[in-house]
């Protein structure tokens, strides 16, 4: 395996910040892109005489080919870095963002969505990856929470921007702004993103990513374990994907997720449905689904931060996990709405950063190197996770008791959350103390 090494001064750069936010921008615009075709839904079935399932499809082609092309990604950021990969990912998503302006014909909206699905993967994997290559491991969960809590935000934009756009522009016009912002977004990431020059490659070696914590003294990551003897350059998607899941601790992880993401795509799926049967209006379910979302992203920013002060995944995991389950109840069933939104806004921040902290566990529990493959297994579960509980629960709706058993099942997979997180290895690797000065800047 390639391993990496630090000469000691890549963690203190201030340029790390700049790749960062050229990541949060492009990862924000890709979700932006996602789901801002979800409050037109209705106006594109009328404008092109689609059906409900096909103009649906413009928003589902993202989850599926999410789960095909999840470890194909992961594996390429591997092998050839993740600013290759990531910059893949923002090639395909401005060219397919130009097919979109055409707005006479459905199918080519339908082609510039199932394009930017295809980019999506290829740029999302790539958090981990630049988190552990620039910041040092007292900052890399507060980095991967920034980097979804710009996924956040570009969804909370997708949701909210579109339909004020549309009406005051029109869809062409909304369709050239999304283009341009794209359009930039990837220039910006392809001309100032590098990967860390003092960040050196080892050849030859066996084992996972070292640090360097003093001159000549090499440490390898506890809990990253090596695969097989197998080399970074020699895996194929499939062979890492099962690397990947015959490691215990990491597996969990991954399942986890699987869980965790199919509650949250569950719930926003159907919320609209599921608040109505209390009495909720629709456009106050979408403004209580803005307050989530919003909350999520500042848990995102704050939660990932006090678990690097801590120096523990372990315990902050198990708290997203349980908050969730508390504040789930009064979502599903109050029909109060200073109830609903404050329950929504704290099941945001207290819930959604869980994601940033599963995808930091991730990469210390895979190592650096294997930081890809690891992020794409985690993301895949979570979108075969979120396709799976909206079926399930469209299957469970009753003409009896409506909704009742789709909100048990909600409950259920948040309370097995709640137990396979106190099965989790803590995967915090301390660094030296010469690195967190560095990172800090003192």
């Amino acid at each position: 395996m390639r391993e990496t090494t630090n000469t000691g001064n890549s963690y203190s750069s201030s340029y790390r910040w700049v790749v960062l936010i050229a990541f949060m921008l492009l990862a924000g615009i890709n979700q932006m892109l996602w789901l801002n075709f979800v409050p037109l839904l209705g106006q594109i079935q009328d404008r092109y005489g689609v059906s409900e399932m096909m103009a649906t499809n413009l928003t589902v082609c993202f989850p599926l080919l999410y789960v095909l092309l999840a470890m194909p990604s992961g594996a390429m950021i591997d092998r050839r870095g993740y600013r290759f990969t990531i910059g893949v990912g923002a090639v395909i998503m401005a060219i397919f963002a130009l097919f979109r302006i055409y707005t006479d014909s459905f199918w080519f909206l339908l082609i510039g969505q199932i394009g930017i699905a295809v980019s999506q993967p290829f740029i999302l994997n790539g958090i981990t990856k630049l988190s552990a290559d620039w910041f040092e491991e007292h900052q890399r969960a507060l980095a991967t929470g920034l980097g979804t809590a710009g996924m956040f935000a570009g969804m909370a934009l997708g949701l909210a921007l579109t339909p004020v756009l549309d009406e005051e522009l029109g869809l062409q016009k909304t369709m050239i702004i999304f283009a341009a912002l794209t359009l930039l977004s990837s220039l910006f990431f392809l001309f100032s993103v590098r990967e860390n020059p003092a960040v050196v490659p080892v050849q030859g070696a066996s084992q996972g990513p070292v640090a360097v914590s003093a001159p000549g003294i090499m440490e390898s990551p506890e809990g990253a374990e090596p695969l097989a003897g197998e080399s970074t350059s020699s895996l194929t998607a499939f062979s890492e994907m099962i690397a990947i899941v015959r490691q215990p601790a990491l597996a969990l992880v991954i399942g986890i997720a699987f869980l965790a993401l199919g509650f949250f795509n569950g719930l926003t799926t159907w919320l609209e449905a599921l608040l109505s049967e209390n009495g909720v209006k629709a456009i106050d379910a979408g403004l209580i689904g803005g307050a989530m979302i919003l909350g999520g992203i500042a848990g995102s920013i704050l939660l990932p931060g006090l678990s690097d002060h801590l120096e523990k995944r372990k315990p902050v995991l198990i708290f997203c996990g349980f908050a969730g389950l508390i504040l789930t109840v009064p979502v599903c069933l109050s029909g109060n709405l200073t109830v609903l939104y404050w329950a929504a806004g704290f099941l945001g921040f207290f819930f959604l950063p869980g994601y940033a902290l599963l995808l930091a566990m991730s990469e210390e529990l895979a190592g650096a190197e294997r930081a890809g493959g690891a992020a794409g297994a985690l993301m895949l579960a979570g979108n075969a996770g979120g396709v799976l509980v909206v079926a399930i629960m469209g299957i469970l709706k009753s003409d009896v008791s409506g909704w009742r058993p789709a909100e048990y099942f909600l409950f259920a997979i948040l309370a097995l959350v709640c137990l396979l997180a106190f099965w989790t290895r803590e995967s915090f690797r301390p660094g030296s103390a010469s690195e967190r000065n560095q990172a800090t800047g003192s």
